[in-house]
């Protein structure tokens, strides 16, 4: 079964949550291989990535409230 979960703004298969820690903890013991590495490297941009587009999509859907109960979105930087 594919399980899915919502961390803090990302969506994550649960089996790459648990891959990222077990490299974690691999690094650690300094026992990651180069092929590790290079995973790791890809899980950790693939986290990144999700992370960003969440936050993204936070702040597109957020409102200042004036002291008058005027609602004002949030303007994107350039």
């Amino acid at each position: 079964m594919l399980r899915i979960f919502f961390i803090g703004g990302i969506f994550m298969e649960q089996a790459k949550i648990d891959r990222i820690n077990e490299l974690a903890k691999k690094q650690k013991e300094g026992t990651l291989s180069e092929e590790e590495k290079d995973e790791q490297a890809a899980l950790r941009r693939e986290y990144i990535d999700e992370w960003r587009k969440g936050a993204e999509e936070t702040l597109e859907n957020t409102y200042f409230v004036d002291e008058n109960g005027k609602e004002t979105k949030l303007k994107k930087k350039n």
